[in-house]
């Protein structure tokens, strides 16, 4: 594999046991390179794997087998002990979450939720402001506590947040799944523009195909815990050449759409 990237990830596997002593495989052998500033989409259904992926990068699943590492640097599967080395761990890789009202203290209001992660860096408190307004959130937002705030206004403060300590990368998983499609829109540019502005480099994990579609530029499809595609987003998904992918894609609903086409499809899946 290159080691040309800023994020690199190696054969990632992980098992989980099931009753009778056999183990269910989540990942499989996970391989892919993320440049700097660049966005990978990871897509499949529920139970494909990707979501296993996304926790093994930020060091929620720890892999059985394969590597991590940024700038060439490796990943140690363990969280380290020193604060100072927590804290350079954080800035490497930060996650966003699908329901970010999970991961928000709710005591906080959305300033001080930002400025609290700014201080845990020791970055400029005063900066909140500047990153609040750089997500869409303005003074009345800044006040708000996360209760108070739409699902949309949550996500962005979660950006927010993960945005205050400058990580090299952004990982979201299915992070615009819950939102209304104007709300997906509008995170959506939001994205994009962060990373023309902040050159973070995005890993977009989404069953979402329009989605990916819209914010990355190379896509792995997965299929229980196996990539069985990858390529550069608009080919793999104009030109699908495994038959997964093509189940995914005339499993979307549109101008046309059939659902025989789907059915047709996912019978002509092998086992």
């Amino acid at each position: 594999m290159t080691t040309d990237g800023l994020l690199q990830a190696e054969n990632l596997t992980k098992t989980y046991p099931l009753p009778g002593g056999e183990r269910h495989t989540a990942a499989e052998a996970v391989t892919f390179t993320v440049p700097r500033g660049g966005a990978l989409g990871i897509v499949g259904e529920s139970g494909s794997g990707k979501t296993t992926v996304a926790r093994m990068l930020v060091g929620l699943v720890r892999p059985d087998r394969g590597t991590i590492s940024v700038e060439g640097k490796p990943r140690e599967p363990r969280t380290p002990r020193g604060k100072a080395a927590r804290l350079a761990r954080a800035r490497e890789i930060q996650m966003v979450f699908q329901d970010p009202y999970i991961s928000l203290d709710p005591r906080l209001t959305a300033a001080q939720c930002v400025r609290t992660a700014l201080r845990l860096h020791d970055k400029d408190e005063s900066g909140a402001e500047a990153l609040l307004d750089q997500v869409g959130l303005g003074t009345r937002e800044a006040g708000a506590r996360p209760r108070e705030l739409s699902g949309g206004q949550r996500q962005r403060l979660a950006i927010a947040r993960s945005l205050a300590v400058d990580p090299r990368i952004l990982v979201l998983d299915e992070a615009v799944a819950a939102l209304d499609v104007s709300i997906q829109a509008q995170i959506l540019k939001l994205l994009d523009e962060i990373r023309g502005e902040t050159g973070v480099a995005l890993v977009f994990v989404s069953h979402d195909l329009a989605v990916v579609r819209h914010v990355t530029d190379e896509v792995l499809v997965m299929r229980r815990g196996r990539v069985v595609e990858r390529g550069p987003t608009d080919g793999v998904l104009t030109a699908p050449e495994d038959p997964y992918t093509k189940l995914l894609l005339a499993s979307v609903p549109g101008e046309n759409w059939d659902p025989a086409n789907a059915a047709r499809a996912r019978a002509a899946l092998p086992t």
